[in-house]
Formats: structure tokens, C-alpha cells, sequence
């Protein structure tokens, strides 16, 4: 397999970590972004990967993390930008750039740094992956005019609305630059055994601590080698731009709203104003 560069959020736990740590054997250049320096540094120290840190929750960072990574990868380019930070929370937190901290670190976070980032992602003609959640299907309904959801709020809504969005951003890379080489694709890695929601009120935290839910859960491992899969894989021969998994199966079970190009348009519009690009 070609040597490809590979930026990978999210890296410093979970999933992440573990796709890392099975492609730290490869001939990739790996660079890894993070929240937490510790554990960012931990995972960089055990694969041998460069690395970044970022809080998705403040704007800012991901600026910065955006001209780091393009200084780092110069002529090379990006091959891979795997969108994988984010998180179900709480109550309806305010982020210091004053929206609600779930669509903020799941969509408007990854969805600047992927602009930011496209002058190089289209040099390389690159692969933009999305960690997205079959929670898009289950709890989602975007109103893009009320993103944060301030008329009525839920951590299983927030979360819903934010992975959906994953999946329309998904369809509008593949809309608008696939033409031009990008490829995008969204999916579901599994119900994985992580710290995922160990921060949320959500009841999704009593399912992922609960004995019978350990049971249900797959590993981290495995839910890193479907991630891995993404990363390595061809885009339209390995999985196709623009599509939706459920882990590595090609999925025709998504939100009703994934199948709006007018919702997906606006999303995308409303989401570049708030962000400033």
C-alpha cells in the first residue's frame, strides 16, 4: 500500500488510540491530534506519530491546529483527514465561543478545520472520514436555524443532531469537491466499550457502565480496526464517497433528513457563518 499521510482527531483515547496503535506498524505518517497532552503524548510516544493538541471547544485551537498542520505537511499534503474528536455531554453547556458544546465539538469544530484544511486536502485529492452514529437515526432532527437546541434541549438530542450533521457534511464534501478528487464517507464504528458518555447525564452513561452493557459492547479494538479500515481503504473500490456504514456495511438505514440536498445546503451554509469561513 502507498504511503499516505493521515491526520487522525480524537487520537488521544478510544477508538482513536487504538487505530493508532495499529497503524503505527505501517509505512504511514501519522499525525495525531488530541485533547489532553498527557494522553495524546502517550499515544505518540507508543506509535511513534507526530502529534497536535486541540480543545474542539474552543474555535480558536482548531484555527491554529489548521496552520500547524499545514506548515507540518507542506508539499506533502494530507491524504487522510480522519474527523474522529467528539462526545456526548451533559446539560446544555456554552462553549467559549458561545454555542452549545456538543454540536460544537461533533460538527463546527471538525467542519472548520476540514475547510481550513481543503487547499491541501484537494492538492493530495484526499479522503475526509467521518465518526459518525446510528444515534444520527435514532434521536436527530436538525433545525439549522436552531443548532444548539435552545428550545428544548436534551443530551440524546444534541448528540443525535450532531452526529446527523456528520452525515450531511459527509454528502456536501462529496457534492461539491469530489469532482475535483476529495472523497468523504460517514459511519458507524459499533456500540464500542470506550469512556464514550462518561461525561454526559445522558442514559446512554448507565448503558455503557452497566454490566449487560459491557457485554453488549465490542472492544476498543475492534471498534479501531474499522476506523483503520476507512483510513486505509480506496475510496469507491473500499467504500464508496458520500455514503453512510454502519461499521464496514454499506447502509441504506439512515435518517429521513440525510436524504435532503436543500437541509444538507443550508446546514452547510449556517455552519460556514458561524464559523467565519
Amino acid at each position: 500500500m502507498t504511503a499516505r499521510t493521515i491526520v487522525l482527531t480524537g487520537a488521544s483515547d478510544g477508538i482513536g488510540a487504538a487505530a493508532a496503535r495499529q497503524l503505527a506498524a505501517t509505512d504511514h505518517r501519522l499525525i495525531l491530534v488530541g485533547r489532553s497532552p498527557e494522553k495524546t503524548k502517550a499515544v505518540a510516544d507508543d506509535t511513534g506519530a507526530e502529534y497536535f493538541f486541540a480543545d474542539f471547544a474552543r474555535l480558536d485551537d482548531v484555527r491554529e491546529l489548521a496552520a500547524k498542520l499545514t506548515d507540518a505537511v507542506g508539499a506533502d499534503g494530507i491524504h487522510v483527514l480522519a474527523n474522529n474528536a467528539g462526545g456526548i455531554f451533559g446539560d446544555r453547556t456554552p462553549t467559549v465561543d458561545g454555542f452549545e458544546k456538543t454540536i460544537q465539538v461533533n460538527h463546527l469544530a471538525p467542519f472548520l478545520l476540514t475547510n481550513l484544511l481543503m487547499p491541501t486536502l484537494l492538492a493530495s485529492k484526499a479522503a475526509v472520514i467521518n465518526t459518525s452514529s446510528v444515534g444520527h437515526r435514532l434521536f436527530g432532527h436538525i433545525d439549522v436555524d436552531d443548532l444548539d437546541n435552545s428550545k428544548k434541549f436534551s443530551a440524546n438530542k444534541a448528540y443525535g443532531d450532531a452526529k446527523l450533521a456528520n452525515v450531511l457534511f459527509t454528502k456536501s464534501l462529496h457534492t461539491k469537491f469530489h469532482p475535483d478528487g476529495l472523497s468523504s464517507v460517514a459511519f458507524h464504528p459499533g456500540t464500542v466499550q470506550t469512556n464514550f458518555a462518561s461525561d454526559s447525564s445522558s442514559l446512554m452513561r448507565l448503558v455503557y457502565r452497566s454490566f449487560l452493557g459491557r457485554l453488549l459492547l465490542t472492544s476498543t479494538e475492534e471498534g479501531g480496526a474499522i476506523l483503520r479500515w476507512f483510513i486505509e481503504g480506496t475510496p469507491d473500490e473500499t467504500w464508496f464517497s458520500g455514503a453512510y456504514y454502519d461499521e464496514r456495511t454499506l447502509s441504506s438505514k439512515t435518517n429521513p433528513q440525510v436524504d435532503d440536498p436543500a437541509l444538507a445546503e443550508a446546514l452547510w451554509q449556517r455552519s460556514a457563518e458561524l464559523v467565519g469561513v
